[in-house]
C-alpha cells in the first residue's frame, strides 16, 4: 500500500490549456497478472485502521455539512464495522480532483544500456606496506590516468510503463542491482553508463537534480538509526515527503494517518513501539525490519520504485503480503515498480506484469511474465518436476543447473548466445516494437516536462526552492530532523548518561587530587595542569564520536537520495540540540572540578571559566566532526584527528610554553583554538592570585635572621623583596599570556566555532557517501583471483572438468578426521520456556510463552514461523544469550539440568551458535576470519597446524 493515497492517486486523463498532454498514463489493464483484496494483508490491523479512518470521516462530515451526502454516498454508513476502505479511497481521489491537484506518473524506457565499472585490478585491500610501496604508488596513478574497466551490463533494452510490475532474475552477482540502481538513477559508483535511459520527457539529470524524490531504490541492507523506534522511523519519513497539497487533512493529521496506514498494512503495528535495533540494540526481527524499510520507501511516494531483494530475511507468507501490498500500489496509483527477487514462489510470480533474465550481464529475456517459462522450453531447455516459474528461468543461466531437452542439440548456451537469440526472437522484436510505440508518445515532449514540473512543484511547502527536489523548506526539515536527534538520544539515553558520567567521574578524579590547592607558588603549576585538563578533556571527548558519525552516514546518504532532507541539515540538528546536552555535562563538570580544587571564588572568574570551557567544547565537537564528515575512510579520519591532537596539545602553551617554542613551528599556535581557550581561563585565575613564595633564596641553616629584603623568590615572575608573586606577571613571563587578551581570544573562538561547523556543513552536504559504499569484494594484496572464466570451450564441458578434480591428500584426511570423529549422543530438551521483556512506558510483553521441544542427535530440526513469531529469540534463549526480561521454564540435556559451563559448551564443545547478523572485521580476509575463530574456539591439545589446514 503506497502513501500516495492520501495525496496522490489516479484518475482520468485531463488536458492542460492549449495542447499541454497530460501528466498521467493511462491506466493498464491487464488480466493476466493476478489481483489482491486489501485485507488479506493484515485483517486485525485493516480493522482497526477502520474504526481510525472512520472517525476521521465522522469529524469531517461534522466540520464540513455541506459534503456530507457525497461523503455518505462514497462511504457508506459511517460505522466502523461496515466503513469501507476502498471507497474512502476513492473519496481522497474525488476531494484531489476538486482541489485541482494534478497527479503524475513516470515511466522508463531504455535502449542500448551499458554499465561500465572499475576492472579487478582495482580492488585490493589497501595495507600499511602497500601505503609506501613504490609498486602500489605507481599503479594508482597508472589507474587515475587509464582506470581498469569492464562491461557489468551490455545490450539492455526495453521499457516499464507506468502500473506496470517488472521482475528481475538472475544468479547473484550476474548484475541485479546494478540493473536496479541504474534504473533508479543511482550512477555514482560506476565509471560510466552508456545509452538511452529517458523517465518519460525527463532526463537523469532531471531527475537527479530536481525530481529525485520521484524515483526510488529500496537497497537489500536495512540501515536505520537503531535506537528509533518502528513508528518515530516511519513516521519521520512521511513527515519529510508530506506534499504541501492534502485535501482536508493538516500535516499533523496526514503524518498521523499515513504512519497509521503503513504500519499497519505492512503488519508493523504490533511492533510500533519498539526500536528498530542493530547488532547492539535488541530491536524488531529481521523480518520486520526489512518490512521497516519497505515502509520507508513507500512512505516517500515515488513514481518508480525499484525494489532490491527486499524479500530477503521474510518468511513465505510475509514476502508474499509484501508483493501483494506492491500490486495493490501499483494498480491503485499507477506506479512502475521494479523488483529483484532470488526466490519468488509461483504465487508471487504471478503479481508481475514482466519479468526480466540477466545472464552474466546480459538481458537473455524481457517480456511478459506469462511467457517466459515457454520461450524456454521452446528454446531447449526443460523445467524439472514441479520447479517453479522464477527457479527454472534463473536455472537456465547456470550451466550446471539447467536441463536439455532429450533430442535438442543446438541451442544457446554462452550468455551472448542467449542474448543474441533473444533479439532475433519474436519476443525480442515485440519488445523494441513496445518501446517504439511508448518513446513516440511519451519521449521527448516539453509539453509533458512543463506539466510535470508544475505537479511537482504544486506538492512543495511554501517556502521551498522551485528546482529543489525536496517537498519540505529548510526550517520544516531542521525542525523534523531535530526532533529525531531527540528521539535517538531518548531512544539510547545509556550513552547520554555515561557520557555525563564520565565528566563527573573525572572531575571527582582530578578535583580529589588537587584538593583545596594553596594560594602559594608551589601550586602555581598544578593550577596551570589542572585548568589545561579542564579545557583539553572537555575540548577532545568529542573525538569518541567519530565512529558514530561514520555509523550514520550511510543512513543520511540514503536520505539524501531519497530527497527527505538536505544531509547538512543533519549536522545543524547534531550541533542544535547538541549544544543544552554540552551545556549541563560541561557545567557539572565546572561546578565539580573548580570548587574541589579551590580556584578563585568570584562570581565573575568562575563565570569565565564556565564560558571558556563550553565555548571550547562546542569548537573542538565543530573540528572533530569536520574532519569525519570530510573523509570518506573512518580510519583516516581517525588518522588525522589522533595526530591534530597530539599537535593542539602540544602548542597550546602549557607543555612547551610560547617564549621556548621552536620558531618554525611557532606558528601552530596561532591556528590552534586550544591555546586562546587556555590562555584566557589561565590569565583570568591567576590575574587576582597573589601567591606566597615557597621557595625565598637563600634560606636555610644559617640564613634565619636574613630579611626579606635580602630575599628574592625563585618563582618565574617575582621582584625581590618581596615575597608574594604577582599571578598575572607570572603568566606573562612564563607563558607570554595576558588577561587584556581575553575577550579578544572569546572572539577568536567564536569566530572558529562557527568557521568549523561552516566546514561541517559544507562537507555533510556533499561528502555523504563511504569508501566502501559499493559492494565490491576485495582482495588480499599480492594475491590473485579467478574472475574471468575461460574465454574458449563449452562452458558446461568446463564445468563438468572443473567438478570432476580429484581430491587431494589434505581432503582426505579431513574426511578422515571427521569420519573418526565420536558422534553426538547428548540430547537438548526444553520444557514450557517463557520469555517477558519490560518495554519502557508500557506494560511488560511476553515473546515466548509455553514453548516446549527437542534436540535430538543425528536429526535436523528446522524451526519454523511467520517473521517476528520468535525464532531468533528462542534460539537466543536456548543458547543463553539474552541479558535482558526474565526467562522461566526447563531446560535439559539428556534429562538432566544445563551444567555451569552451557554457554561454553555452545561455543566450544557440543554445539555452535550462529547468529542471524553476520558481524566481521571488514578487512579481514575469509581465511584470516575462519583462523583466528578456529584458534580461540578449539581446545589447545588441537595442533596449530591442523588449525591451519
Amino acid at each position: 500500500m503506497d502513501s500516495r493515497s492520501l495525496s496522490r492517486a489516479p484518475s482520468a486523463p485531463s488536458t492542460a490549456a492549449g495542447d499541454q498532454e497530460p501528466t498521467m498514463h493511462p491506466p493498464l489493464k491487464q488480466g493476466n497478472v493476478s489481483r489482491v483484496n486489501i485485507d488479506s494483508l493484515d485483517p486485525v490491523g485493516v480493522q482497526e485502521l477502520r474504526k481510525t479512518l472512520s472517525q476521521h470521516a465522522t469529524n469531517e462530515v461534522q466540520r464540513e455539512p455541506s459534503f456530507a451526502s457525497s461523503n455518505a454516498t462514497l462511504t457508506g454508513p459511517l460505522d466502523p464495522e461496515k466503513f469501507d476502505f476502498e471507497k474512502t479511497l476513492q473519496n481522497v481521489v474525488r476531494k484531489r480532483d476538486e482541489a485541482h491537484i494534478q497527479a503524475r506518473t513516470l515511466g522508463i524506457v531504455f535502449r542500448d544500456l551499458e554499465v561500465v565499472g572499475l576492472g579487478a585490478s582495482d580492488t585490493y585491500q589497501p595495507t600499511l606496506g602497500s601505503l609506501f610501496s613504490y609498486k602500489t604508488i605507481q599503479a594508482n596513478i597508472h589507474a587515475t590516468r587509464h582506470p581498469p574497466v569492464r562491461s557489468i551490463l551490455s545490450g539492455f533494452e526495453g521499457v516499464v510503463k507506468p502500473g506496470e510490475m517488472l521482475l528481475v532474475l538472475g544468479r547473484p552477482g550476474s548484475g541485479c542491482t546494478t540493473f536496479l540502481k541504474t534504473m533508479a538513477n543511482l550512477r555514482e559508483e560506476f565509471h560510466a553508463v552508456n545509452g538511452e535511459v529517458h523517465y518519460d520527457s525527463l532526463s537523469s539529470s532531471d531527475i537527479k537534480n530536481h525530481y529525485r524524490g520521484d524515483v526510488q531504490y529500496c537497497p537489500e541492507d536495512d540501515v536505520h538509526f537503531p535506537s528509533l523506534t518502528v513508528e518515530q522511523t516511519v513516521s519521520f519519513a512521511v513527515k519529510t515527503r508530506a506534499p504541501h497539497t492534502r485535501p482536508s487533512y493538516t500535516r499533523k493529521t496526514y503524518n498521523n494517518i499515513m504512519t497509521d496506514v503503513l504500519t499497519t498494512l505492512l503488519g508493523l503495528r504490533h511492533a510500533r513501539k519498539t526500536p528498530v535495533g542493530d547488532a547492539m540494540i535488541r530491536g524488531v526481527s529481521g523480518g520486520e525490519k526489512k518490512r521497516v524499510s519497505i515502509a520507508e520507501s513507500f512512505a516517500t511516494r515515488s513514481c518508480i520504485g525499484a525494489w532490491d531483494n527486499s524479500t530477503r530475511g521474510l518468511d513465505s507468507s510475509t514476502a508474499l503480503e509484501y508483493v501483494r501490498a506492491l500490486r495493490i500500489a501499483t494498480d491503485t496509483f499507477n506506479t512502475t515498480t521494479i523488483v529483484s527477487i532470488y526466490q519468488a514462489g509461483e504465487s508471487l510470480y504471478r503479481h508481475f506484469d514482466k519479468v526480466c533474465v540477466i545472464y552474466e550481464g546480459k538481458m537473455v529475456y524481457y517480456g511478459p511474465g506469462n511467457k517466459a517459462r515457454q520461450y524456454f522450453i521452446d528454446m531447449g531447455y526443460e523445467p524439472a518436476n514441479r520447479q517453479t516459474t522464477s527457479d527454472f528461468l534463473v536455472s537456465v543461466t547456470d550451466p550446471n543447473g539447467r536441463t536439455v531437452r532429450e533430442g535438442v542439440t543446438s541451442l544457446p548456451r554462452t550468455a551472448d548466445e542467449f542474448a543474441e537469440h533473444f533479439r532475433k526472437s519474436p519476443l525480442g522484436q515485440a519488445n523494441r516494437n513496445e518501446m517504439d510505440d511508448y518513446s513516440s508518445r511519451f519521449v521527448g515532449k516539453p509539453n509533458r516536462v512543463s506539466a510535470y514540473m508544475e505537479s511537482a512543484q504544486a506538492e512543495h511547502a511554501k517556502h521551498t526552492r522551485a528546482g529543489s527536489p525536496y517537498m519540505t523548506s529548510i526550517p520544516m526539515q531542521a525542525r523534523a530532523v531535530m526532533l529525531r536527534r531527540v528521539q535517538i538520544l531518548r531512544g539510547n539515553m545509556l550513552a547520554v548518561g555515561l557520557n555525563a558520567f564520565l565528566f563527573v567521574f573525572q572531575a571527582l578524579i582530578v578535583g580529589s587530587v588537587f584538593v583545596n590547592s594553596p594560594e602559594a607558588t608551589s601550586a602555581f603549576f598544578s593550577r596551570g595542569g589542572v585548568l589545561f585538563f579542564a579545557i583539553l578533556f572537555a575540548a577532545l571527548t568529542t573525538m569518541a564520536e567519530i565512529p558514530a558519525l561514520y555509523a550514520q552516514r550511510p543512513i543520511v546518504h540514503r536520505h539524501k537520495v531519497a530527497a527527505l532532507y538536505h544531509p547538512f541539515i543533519e549536522a545543524v540538528a547534531l550541533t542544535l540540540v547538541d549544544v543544552p546536552i554540552t551545556f549541563v555535562t560541561t557545567l557539572l563538570f565546572g561546578i565539580i572540578l573548580y570548587f574541589m580544587v579551590g580556584l578563585q571564588r568570584t562570581a565573575g572568574q568562575y563565570l569565565i571559566f564556565q564560558l571558556f570551557v563550553f565555548t571550547m567544547s562546542i569548537t573542538m565537537k565543530g573540528w572533530f566532526r569536520a574532519i569525519a564528515a570530510a573523509f570518506k575512510s573512518e580510519a583516516t579520519a581517525q588518522t588525522v584527528a589522533g595526530i591534530s591532537v597530539l599537535a593542539l596539545s602540544i602548542y597550546t602553551g602549557y607543555q612547551i610554553p610560547k617564549p621556548t617554542m621552536i620558531g618554525a613551528l611557532r606558528w601552530i599556535t596561532y591556528i590552534n583554538p586550544l591555546r586562546y581557550g587556555f590562555e584566557s581561563i589561565l590569565t583570568n585565575e591567576f590575574r587576582t592570585l597573589d601567591g606566597k613564595c615557597s621557595s625565598l633564596v637563600p634560606s636555610g641553616p644559617g640564613y634565619e635572621n636574613v630579611s626579606i629584603t635580602n630575599q628574592v623568590c625563585t618563582t618565574v615572575g617575582s621582584t625581590p623583596g618581596s615575597e608574594f608573586v604577582n599571578g598575572a606577571r607570572y603568566t606573562l613571563l612564563s607563558f607570554s599570556f595576558s588577561y587584556s587578551n581575553t575577550w579578544m581570544n572569546f572572539g577568536i573562538l567564536m569566530a572558529f566555532t562557527f568557521g568549523l561547523i561552516s566546514i561541517l556543513l559544507i562537507f555533510s552536504e556533499f561528502n555523504t557517501s563511504m569508501a566502501n559504499a559499493s559492494s565490491v569484494t576485495l582482495f588480499k594484496q599480492g594475491s590473485r583471483s579467478s574472475l574471468h572464466a575461460p574465454e574458449d570451450g563449452d562452458e558446461e564441458a568446463h564445468n563438468e572438468k572443473s567438478l570432476s578434480v580429484p581430491m587431494n591428500s589434505a581432503d582426505v584426511d579431513m574426511k578422515q578426521e571427521i569420519a573418526s570423529t565420536p558422534p553426538m549422543t547428548d540430547t537438548f530438551s526444553w520444557q514450557r520456556i517463557n520469555y517477558t521483556v519490560p518495554i519502557p512506558g508500557g506494560e511488560a510483553r511476553r515473546l515466548l510463552s509455553d514453548v516446549t521441544g527437542y534436540v535430538a542427535p543425528g536429526k535436523l530440526t528446522a524451526l519454523m514461523g511467520e517473521s517476528g513469531a520468535g525464532k531468533t529469540t528462542l534460539l537466543n534463549v536456548l543458547a543463553q544469550r539474552v541479558s535482558t526480561g526474565v526467562i522461566s521454564g526447563d531446560m535439559f540435556v539428556n534429562g538432566q539440568p544445563l551444567p555451569k559451563d552451557f554457554q561454553s559448551q555452545t561455543i566450544f564443545r557440543n554445539s555452535g551458535y550462529c547468529q542471524q547478523m553476520d558481524t566481521h572485521m571488514p578487512t579481514a580476509t575469509v581465511r584470516e576470519a575462519l583462523l583466528f575463530s578456529a584458534q580461540l574456539r578449539q581446545p589447545p591439545s588441537v595442533p596449530l597446524g591442523e588449525k591451519k589446514a
